[in-house]
């Protein structure tokens, strides 16, 4: 882990995408972070010891899901399948598929594998796994302003982790698709998918894959935009800890009351022409029963 001194910084953007505004000022304590993503050993470990079965391995209460075929009322997740052309970028489905017994160690479904992988992020997890593996470590989820304080590395109001430029001389700073998502990926990177952890330069804090590789999990409920930046100095928030559960449902789907965690840092499947989203100001909603082939996490512990 690394320690993450703590202070006062512009949370958010107003650049890009309306749930990032506005730009407010908040102050966070420090803490210790872990340096990269928990990885498949890791998670392995834990599992070991615990006998934990994952959400994804499960079966599916019909309740939850109403109108669902019976056919996907099995274990499995969400897994990415790259199109073979151009899609249209409104329907997920052209590239979104929920894979039967697709879990965290066989992340694509059956036929992968993470032989080979230990040192790659675990994927796969939906958030009761990853709270029940930071409790098991001793540890913590982090909140969204922690996060993103970290993820800064020091810099004040830059677009990535490491500064303005998205490519520096050149260097590819982190894991995220390069191309036309989700059929053109350049693989300028190196990666086709998810790198392993620490394959990219850290940031100024000396943690890894801040950037791209896998989304990742905080504590905080999703709420639809930042609060407004407070009138005076002496009323900053500090240590805010997010919305709240009960508003957190997708009101695109009244029917289905799952409450939404926040994700940060984007992952290898973020593109410019669809999901802008490789920036510490970035965010985006996900169901609390949900796992995905890029989406992973990482603790902290508090002081």
């Amino acid at each position: 882990m690394k320690w993450i001194p703590g202070g006062t910084f512009k949370m958010g953007s107003e650049k890009h995408y309306k749930d990032e505004a506005p730009v407010h000022t908040v102050k966070v304590d420090g803490f210790w972070m872990d340096v990269s993503p928990v990885t498949n050993a890791k998670f392995r470990r834990f599992v070991e010891a615990t006998n934990y079965v994952t959400y994804a391995e499960r079966p599916l209460n019909p309740d939850a899901y109403p109108g669902a075929l019976p056919e996907m009322l099995v274990p499995g997740s969400m897994v990415f399948q790259k199109a073979k052309q151009r899609v249209d970028l409104r329907y997920m489905a052209n590239w979104w598929n929920y894979i039967p017994y697709a879990n965290w160690k066989q992340p694509h479904g059956p036929g992968s594998n993470i032989a080979g992988k230990d040192n790659y992020p675990v994927t796969q997890v939906a958030w009761e796994d990853v709270e029940t593996y930071a409790k098991w470590a001793g540890k913590e989820l982090p909140t969204e302003a922690e996060w993103e304080f970290a993820a800064r590395g020091g810099l004040e109001e830059k677009e990535f982790t490491w500064g303005d430029e998205v490519a520096p001389g050149g260097i590819m700073m982190a894991n995220y698709w390069q191309g036309e998502f989700p059929w053109q990926n350049l693989m300028l990177d190196g990666y086709d998918g998810i790198s392993p952890a620490g394959a990219f330069p850290a940031n100024g804090y000396g943690l890894f894959d801040m950037t791209g590789n896998v989304w990742e999990w905080t504590s905080d409920w999703y709420r639809d935009k930042h609060p407004e930046n407070p009138q005076k100095a002496c009323c900053i928030p500090q240590n805010p800890r997010g919305g709240f559960m009960e508003n957190s449902y997708d009101p695109r789907q009244p029917n289905i009351k799952i409450p939404r965690k926040v994700l940060k840092g984007g992952s290898y499947l973020c593109a410019i022409n669809y999901c802008y989203r490789y920036r510490p100001a970035a965010r985006i909603p996900q169901m609390i029963d949900s796992a995905a082939c890029h989406l992973g996490f990482r603790c902290i512990k508090r002081v």
